[in-house]
């Protein structure tokens, strides 16, 4: 009996994973993301009401109408900047924790969170988040509970580290509670940081860490 033959493999076998996008499919992407950046730069300084959709058009160097084509909506605009600007800074955290090493310590661990989380709220790409702030009750309620979910996963990589600190005695109040004011008095800072102040980011992430834990 003849062994079987060995065919070759097919020269345009398909891909395993995901396909990649054509021309068209990223250059689409890519106009969406102008338009999320120009809506959330137009929403934080005139505000949402104040900021029509041919005003974001003529901010990402569109026509008029072509906001529709990518969103339904002014209100679904807004709700696409807080969405995509969560799901981007909460994937940023996670590696901002990786790029660490196998074993940092907690307050190792709560520097590197407090630091990107600066740079998330005073870095080159911020206006999301002081629009989640102050126009939060543009949302519909639907939109504010997704939206909240988003933002209780950000928030939950900070609990362990605050438990750790709290069973090692840096961290003198609970975890639920500091988590609390952590965020209460870090999110303020887009209210008074001048970027071309006196202090860089890293010297601000260190006067925060010394006020939540003291000089140690």
């Amino acid at each position: 009996m003849n062994p079987p033959s060995v065919q070759d493999p097919a020269p345009h076998a398909p891909r395993r994973g995901r396909p990649r996008k054509s021309a068209q499919e990223r250059d689409e992407s890519q106009r969406r993301a102008e338009l999320l950046r120009a809506a959330a730069r137009l929403f934080r300084h005139q505000g949402f009401d104040a900021t029509s959709t041919r005003d974001i058009a003529a901010a990402a160097g569109m026509q008029s109408g072509s906001p529709f084509y990518y969103f339904e909506s002014k209100s679904a605009l807004l709700y696409a900047v807080m969405h995509d600007g969560m799901a981007m800074v909460t994937q940023a955290q996670a590696q901002a924790l990786q790029a660490l090493g196998p074993r940092p310590t907690a307050r190792e661990r709560l520097r590197a969170l407090i630091r990107h989380h600066f740079e998330v709220l005073v870095g080159p790409a911020s206006d999301f988040i002081p629009v989640m702030l102050y126009e939060w009750r543009a949302l519909t309620p639907e939109q504010r509970a997704r939206i909240g979910a988003l933002k209780d996963r950000y928030e939950a990589a900070w609990m362990p580290v605050l438990g750790s600190l709290r069973r090692s005695g840096s961290l003198r109040a609970r975890p639920e509670v500091a988590r609390l004011f952590i965020f209460g008095a870090l999110n303020w800072t887009v209210q008074w940081f001048d970027p071309r102040g006196a202090l860089s980011l890293d010297e601000l992430t260190e006067q925060a860490l010394r006020l939540f834990l003291g000089d140690r």
